[in-house]
């Protein structure tokens, strides 16, 4: 048996392959076929009526990008948390997760060398490091720095990419935009059992047709090929996400022409990749709108150094563990114009804060100010939170107060409409002290005040809601254990050591 885990073990691990593979949006005969096993086979694991070896526990992991799977494994990172401690100090935003990886893919515009200066040191960034490196970039991070030089080859060599690497991140579909001006016909990898009429794929490919894009999805991959068309009117978008956004962006950066996109997402990593091409020479008018005007150049050689934003999911989640610490810390270089709903909505709670003037960022572009938290008694909201498209509240944050309502005193609900299985994850709360009740898969109740116990808990398959179990630890006496916790360090660098520099009591460890 697996060390640490009780006889139900099977039953456990079945259920938290059930949402893995539900959030990775596969069918169980998806599942089977990248396993090469039988979908009454994957029933019966997820049952927890199939004992599993370390060996199939590896590879189902890999398939569902979820390394929680596999327990024991030597591979498998776990954190120590001895919670119930103030913070103190002072701590850095790092840049944003979700801007490095966009502005990855959109490198591949330029035929000049790229360097991004202070990337986020991920493994997120190093999964598509791996699958440019494959395609023939050559990719180095400058010595004792997070500045990533990107030298790209005369002709990609699509043929050699690394498909496991690609298959890890679903950041690959933002290939599309930038390899559409550079072959008539190409393939990319994506995790098996994609249905094209979900919400995260039909709006691209609806988007990148004005462009003369066609995509067929057949087995593990899609076939796209390019016909020469310029998008006849504006494109609106039929959703305002930003990952949609940022693929038309890309597309027209190099379109020869002038494209309008309507519906546009205005958040943060956008803007990101807005200036980011403006210093390609790309002129783009309404960054930080729902309207954007693209005069794109068709060819694009230049050698560009460019300095992400900071990330306000970090800054957001920094103010959620001085919250339930009840601390008094500095946030340093918080992007505050994508803080400033989140921040309205603690003030309305009671918490109260002091805040610098506002400076900017390396990029001269983004506004920052450092945030110092003053402990104190918090109170429920009155309305529901929920998240909406920038300027609201960001989906991403929203997590995060669940751990807040978790220190307040009375009711709050939190509504994840978004996502059909993310607030479920909150209920892992419930091992660590938290009074949460489910209505459905969208809206959970927690009551507060919490009286925090310490637990081991597994890391569910989403990131925000791990880190969200983790910063729960730091308020929890005692000892806790967060198994499996690569699903973090895909989106957060060096957290246990940054958070061990506030007073916190982290331990790394792995399994022998």
């Amino acid at each position: 048996m697996v060390a640490g885990m009780r006889d139900d073990y099977p039953a456990r691990i079945g259920s938290l392959i059930r949402d893995a593979r539900r959030h990775q949006g596969l069918s169980q005969s998806d599942l089977a076929e990248l396993l090469g096993t039988s979908q009454s086979a994957i029933a019966r694991i997820e049952q927890g009526k199939q004992n599993l070896s370390l060996e199939m526990l590896a590879r189902i992991g890999t398939s569902l990008d979820s390394e929680f799977v596999s327990l024991g494994h030597s591979g498998a990172q776990h954190l120590r948390i001895v919670g119930g401690t103030k913070l103190h100090g002072a701590i850095d935003v790092k840049t944003s997760k979700n801007a490095a990886v966009a502005l990855l893919c959109a490198s591949l515009l330029n035929h000049g060398r790229t360097t991004f200066r202070s990337l986020a040191r991920i493994e997120e960034v190093n999964r598509i490091v791996e699958v440019l490196t494959s395609i023939g970039v050559k990719v180095r991070w400058l010595p004792g720095s997070n500045d990533l030089e990107i030298t790209p080859p005369a002709r990609l060599n699509l043929a050699g990419m690394d498909l496991e690497a690609a298959r890890r991140t679903r950041t690959v579909i933002m290939f599309l935009g930038p390899l559409l001006h550079e072959f008539d016909e190409f393939r990319l990898p994506y995790v098996g059992g994609c249905d094209l009429g979900t919400r995260t794929v039909l709006p691209h490919l609806n988007a990148l047709r004005a462009f003369g894009l066609n995509v067929n999805a057949k087995t593990g991959f899609y076939d796209a090929e390019v016909e020469s068309v310029s998008p006849a009117s504006a494109i609106v978008l039929t959703e305002r996400g930003d990952t949609v956004t940022q693929n038309v962006i890309m597309a027209a950066a190099r379109h020869d022409g002038v494209t309008v996109i309507r519906n546009a997402s205005p958040n943060y990593m956008v803007q990101d990749v807005c200036f980011f091409l403006e210093k390609l020479g790309v002129v783009i008018e309404g960054i930080g709108t729902t309207t954007l005007t693209i005069h794109g150049r068709p060819t694009i050689n230049v050698d560009v150094e460019f300095y992400p934003s900071e990330d306000p999911i970090e800054a957001m989640s920094l103010l959620a563990a001085a919250v339930v610490t009840e601390s008094a810390i500095t946030i340093r270089r918080v992007p505050i114009e994508f803080m400033e709903i989140e921040l309205t909505l603690l003030e309305a709670m009671g918490m109260k804060y002091l805040s610098t003037p506002e400076y900017r960022s390396a990029n001269g572009l983004t506004r920052l100010v450092d945030l110092t938290t003053i402990a104190g008694p918090l109170t429920a909201p009155v309305d529901k939170i929920h998240p909406m498209p920038f300027p609201g509240l960001n989906i991403d944050n929203l997590p995060f107060f669940a751990i807040i309502a978790a220190s307040a005193t009375g009711t709050t609900m939190i509504h994840d409409w978004v996502y059909d299985n993310r607030a479920i994850y909150l209920t892992e709360l419930t091992k660590v002290g938290v009074k949460v009740q489910l209505l459905d898969p969208h809206r959970v109740l927690i009551t507060g005040p919490t009286r925090w116990r310490a637990a081991e808990v597994i890391c569910p398959p989403a990131l925000r809601p791990a880190v969200v179990i983790l910063v729960a630890m730091l308020a929890a006496p005692g000892t806790s254990v967060l198994r499996n916790v690569y699903v973090i360090n895909r989106g957060y660098e060096d957290l246990a050591t940054r958070l061990n520099a506030l007073g916190a009591t982290i331990e790394t460890f792995r399994d022998i």
